[in-house]
């Protein structure tokens, strides 16, 4: 396409990554839709002069060793470029997990001080308290929702912030914009996992992110049946993420990348089905008795939702709530009696998910429950909406908090 900034999400995601160079064959008249499944280890050149001259040329599209990809996973990374407004590039990983590794090893060193949300994705926290604090980083951990807290965290030796908004279990919705620009004035490089909205719902550097990681695992693939991880960056950034993820031998199969690509033609149709059944869900619930708060920030008048409205296009079908009162075991009653809902990990896939959540188990720096609710309210469970009927869910759920009740 001539412009592709200026098409609508659905017609982008139709034609991104599928240049001629691709899908077809060099002066073959025609073409496939999809770029093809490349699958090689070893690249091969016609002499010893092309061998050393591909030395010098680092970039996708330029054949070298299959470690550096091929058409099929160039045609990914360019497709996923094409999403982020001012991303000069994006990286693949194979986990969503090490793209935010790569991201954090790219900008830390010894010495340095990290910045971390207070609600961020557990395994994030685990990279900071073993990984990065073997290699001698220091995390400071902050409320997301105090910016005087981020303040005060920072000092002299701070190189990086790293956000995610909404958190993945509590769904706090921290204010980007702002957390940035205190970044930027004091030359810190900020990471955000955007996994939760994607560039479809939040277009992170142009709210001044410097990195942005997303899990393709989630909503990419679509489909539950692969594991992959991006990270994307503008021109400062994007040569050391590549540098860093060629320096750990960081690739992702062909057959993945094939996979993630035809979950990306149907993205926005399936974000905009599971976020309108969320929020159809997320107000059945608000009106629940059973129910003390539901963490959804686009329900009007949830925390939040002022921040989610102003900065947001989109959102997903991961939400949350918390019972009023109960017990551990009560909870487990209301989870094992659902039928529709898979008890598992992850989300952004087409069926139904639902595990117990406990933010305040990982918290180091903000309270839970939060402002506004009782402490006797602390157990949460986390709901990723699928592609199922709306009123086929929420009598799901009405079994789950029969079950509740009985227990």
């Amino acid at each position: 396409m001539a412009d592709d900034s200026k098409s609508g999400n659905c017609t982008r995601l139709a034609h991104a990554g599928r240049r001629p160079e691709w899908t077809g064959i060099e002066g073959h008249p025609s073409a496939v839709v999809n770029p093809p499944i490349w699958r090689g280890s070893t690249h091969l050149y016609p002499d010893t002069k092309a061998l050393k001259a591909a030395t010098s040329c680092n970039e996708d599209g330029r054949f070298f060793y299959g470690r550096r990809g091929s058409p099929t996973q160039w045609a990914l990374a360019d497709a996923l470029t094409g999403l982020e407004p001012g991303a000069a590039g994006t990286m693949l990983y194979p986990s969503g997990v090490a793209a935010l590794a790569g991201a954090l090893l790219a900008v830390l060193r010894p010495g340095d001080v990290l910045l971390m949300t207070d609600h961020a994705y557990e395994p994030t926290r685990a990279l900071a308290s073993s990984l990065l604090k073997d290699m001698g980083v220091e995390t400071r951990w902050f409320d997301p929702l105090d910016p005087a807290a981020l303040e005060a965290a920072c000092c002299e030796r701070t190189r990086a912030l790293l956000l995610e908004s909404p958190g993945s279990l509590s769904m706090e919705m921290q204010d980007i914009p702002a957390a940035c620009a205190f970044a930027r004035s004091r030359g810190i490089v900020t990471i955000m996992d955007n996994t939760w909205a994607s560039p479809l719902g939040f277009a992170a550097h142009s709210h001044g992110v410097d990195i942005s990681v997303m899990s393709l695992t989630k909503h990419v693939g679509g489909h539950s049946d692969l594991m992959m991880g991006s990270a994307s960056a503008g021109k400062e950034w994007y040569p050391k993420l590549r540098r860093m993820a060629q320096l750990t031998g960081q690739v992702v199969s062909p057959d993945d990348a094939a996979l993630a690509l035809r979950g990306l033609r149907t993205m926005a149709l399936r974000l905009e089905r599971t976020a309108a059944t969320a929020l159809e869900l997320a107000r059945w619930l608000e009106n629940r008795s059973e129910v003390a708060r539901v963490f959804c920030p686009m329900l009007p008048g949830s925390p939040g939702h002022d921040i989610w409205q102003r900065d947001f296009s989109g959102s997903c079908g991961l939400i949350g709530f918390a019972f009023r009162g109960g017990t551990a075991e009560a909870r487990s009653a209301f989870i094992d009696a659902l039928s529709l809902f898979g008890i598992g990990y992850s989300w952004g896939g087409f069926e139904s998910l639902v595990t117990p959540a406990d933010p305040g188990a990982i918290r180091t720096a903000s309270p839970w429950p939060p402002a506004g609710m009782d402490a006797a309210d602390r157990f949460a469970v986390r709901l990723a909406i699928g592609l199922e009927d709306a009123a086929d869910l929420i009598a799901d759920l009405s079994r789950g908090f029969a079950a509740w009740s009985a227990a």
